[in-house]
């Protein structure tokens, strides 16, 4: 072989690996919208990312993840859904807080959705069964459970006199609940005292205020900043002895008295199943909203007994996991 030739040859031999990776094509990617921060969220990723994979989709290998966390601050949530849009991600997935800003930003790209409310009433989708448009995904019953709760405290601290709703006035979609617990608090002669907190610095206060009024136990409302911030309100409810439910089983997981509410994990899978299903071709408006019918009841017998509870027979049989 003539040098010429032979230098050609390994010319070809190494531009050839790299026109065939230029031509191969890109991986989809998914931009994931949050209003809280990415700490608590690492189990809720895990759930979301074994739904991906039951679609075939493996993070990293033939999808990329995009992620954007306003931490906390919900007024960021418009900008960083507008930086998703800009990158031309394939799927948005936006949950509680940031739905809003992620179907503001786009009308084209599809949205898998955490809706904590009520979706349609939202305006957010056009029905659950068809939900048109770019938007679809998983309703928790997150707003709609406080009575509920409100009734299992009472079974668990029957002689409370006082007890204290701690709500963000910040969370429109959170206000219905607050009015179905003060009616049901009302219909069963219940005080109630409402305490609000808008930010993590609120909370001390609040509590202090409790225990002024001598408050036998709290409701702590569904809201996005509590469960992001749920072992600052594990501690406080702690140090002043505050018997209190929460919305989710990771309060009580994580040393809360009690909770009642949707599974997370469970929803997050799913949203990780519409992900993969719509990568995959399937538009969102032909895929109906799942309701999280899944509720769970977890209770703490090692937060009761610090607190001097004895937790009646009728409410442990009642419950989906004693921690113990």
């Amino acid at each position: 072989m003539r040098r010429r030739d032979f230098l050609r040859l390994g010319a070809l031999t190494v531009s050839w690996p790299l026109a065939a990776r230029a031509q191969q094509p890109t991986m989809p990617v998914i931009g994931f919208l949050s209003a809280v921060s990415p700490g608590p969220y690492v189990q809720y990723l895990a759930a979301f990312r074994r739904g991906l994979g039951q679609t075939g989709f493996i993070e990293g290998r033939n999808v990329v993840v995009e992620y954007r966390w306003a931490e906390g601050e919900r007024g960021r949530l418009p900008a960083l859904a507008a930086e998703l849009v800009r990158r031309r991600v394939d799927v948005i997935v936006a949950t509680g807080a940031s739905v809003a800003a992620a179907k503001a930003a786009t009308a084209t790209i599809p949205i898998v959705a955490l809706f904590g409310g009520d979706p349609v009433e939202e305006g957010l989708v056009g029905g659950l069964s068809r939900p048109g448009g770019n938007v679809t995904g998983v309703g928790l019953f997150a707003y709609s459970l406080g009575p509920k709760r409100l009734e299992l405290l009472r079974e668990l601290v029957p002689a409370a006199k006082l007890i204290a709703a701690l709500v963000n006035p910040t969370n429109r979609a959170a206000r219905g609940d607050r009015r179905d617990v003060e009616a049901a608090a009302r219909a069963i002669g219940q005080r109630i005292d409402v305490l609000e907190a808008s930010s993590e610095s609120d909370f001390e206060s609040a509590f202090a205020s409790m225990a002024r009024r001598a408050t036998d136990a709290v409701l702590v409302m569904a809201d996005p900043l509590f469960n992001n911030r749920r072992e600052s309100l594990i501690a406080l409810a702690e140090r002043h002895a505050i018997p209190a439910i929460y919305e989710w089983r990771e309060f009580t997981e994580a040393g809360g008295l009690m909770s009642y509410g949707s599974s997370l994990t469970e929803a997050q899978r799913q949203l990780g199943l519409y992900s993969g299903q719509i990568l995959k071709g399937t538009p969102p408006a032909e895929l109906p909203v799942q309701l999280a019918v899944k509720i769970e009841l977890v209770i703490n017998l090692r937060t009761a007994k610090g607190l001097g509870l004895t937790v009646p027979i009728s409410l442990l049989g009642r419950a989906d996991e004693v921690i113990e």
